[in-house]
């Protein structure tokens, strides 16, 4: 019937609202730290007024100023609450957000587009905390994370690991027989490929599993389904088709909680970066004295600094609280062979 169709787009339009809503409470949220209080009566005013300016079709001024005046008063009182507000990079429902639900289930977390963003909202106070992908399992670590670490003056507070489970997703009442296309981020499908294959579908490249699955519930595709997290299926009104599709059991995202203050809580696991000086056999010796200490490495990386061509930094995990007394005195040690030492902070070890 028309009319089946007409309300299913009336549907799609207040599900898009209610996103658009979130986001605007969202941003307003991003914005406590940045001012000395939440009231701003000057602020509203001009809000009110230019939206009322604003000519649109069947949105008359006075209804326009009912609507803004109630979305104003809920968003001062979400700032009110002292709500924890955690960043990370993607779309709602990104395995990033799904990490931040259980390392934290009162927060609110707030997507950004790249992982810079996340940085610079941290930084920035817009953000209380950021949460980062630093290395997964099967793809190994994540490269732009780690120089952003680098270049960045911020700290480790907390790491998690996030088990990566894949579900295939449809819009309700697909029938799976018909499904020909399947999206989602390039990882995604490689860590699905069996799954794809046995099922003949057709893999497309997205940006971002959870904006592949945004995307379905936005422009509905026919015959098209997703690969994204079981969050996704919440957040959007999806079906899921199937779980765990991934080929590999053993998936799994280790994440770190940035922050601009220090871990006020004692830890038992550390993060550094350091850089070498022009010295034969100084790495050697840097890695030689955690060795001397009994001091257990869990993961070294190297990165191309791109401010001195030609030269290297490291990161460096390892287990043990920066109060004991080999940490300390090995960390005095390597200050010889090193030109350029940051300690990130000092954490508790998550669970694997």
């Amino acid at each position: 019937m028309e009319i089946e169709k007409v309300r299913k787009e009336i549907d799609q339009i207040d599900a898009e609202i209610i996103q658009l809503l979130n986001k605007r409470m969202e941003t307003a949220l991003r914005t406590k730290n940045l001012k000395e209080g939440v009231e701003d009566a000057k602020r509203e005013e001009e809000i009110i007024k230019k939206l009322k300016e604003t000519p649109m079709g069947l949105i008359r001024g006075e209804f326009t100023e009912r609507i803004f005046k109630e979305i104003i008063k809920k968003s001062k009182e979400l700032q009110k609450e002292n709500l924890k507000v955690i960043g990370f990079q993607g779309e709602h429902g990104a395995y990033s957000e799904v990490a931040i639900r259980d390392f934290d289930s009162a927060s609110i977390p707030i997507p950004y587009p790249e992982f810079v963003d996340v940085f610079e909202g941290v930084e920035s106070g817009q953000l209380d905390l950021g949460a980062v992908p630093v290395e997964n399992s099967r793809a190994g670590p994540i490269t732009e994370v780690d120089d952003l670490l680098i270049k960045k003056d911020l700290k480790v507070v907390a790491e998690m690991n996030c088990p990566v489970h894949h579900c295939l997703l449809t819009l309700p009442d697909t029938d799976y027989r018909d499904i020909k296309v399947v999206y989602s981020h390039p990882q995604a499908i490689a860590q699905c490929r069996g799954f794809i294959t046995r099922n003949k579908m057709e893999a497309k490249q997205y940006y971002d599993t959870a904006g592949a699955a945004m995307m379905l519930a936005r422009d509905r595709p026919a015959a098209t389904a997703v690969i994204a997290s079981r969050l996704c299926a919440e957040l959007y009104n999806l079906e899921i088709v199937k779980e765990n599709i991934e080929d590999q059991e053993q998936n799994q995202t280790r994440f770190l909680i940035i922050s601009r203050d220090e871990n006020k809580e004692d830890g038992d696991k550390c993060s550094i970066i350091f850089s070498t000086a022009h010295k034969a056999g100084a790495l050697f010796r840097v890695l030689a004295a955690f060795s001397d200490a009994k001091i257990n490495l869990t993961r070294i990386e190297s990165r191309p600094i791109e401010s001195d061509p030609g030269k290297y930094a490291f990161l460096l995990d390892f287990q043990g609280s920066k109060k004991d007394k080999e940490i300390v005195e090995t960390l005095e040690k390597i200050k010889s062979d090193t030109d350029m030492l940051k300690f990130l902070g000092c954490y508790k070890e998550a669970k694997k």
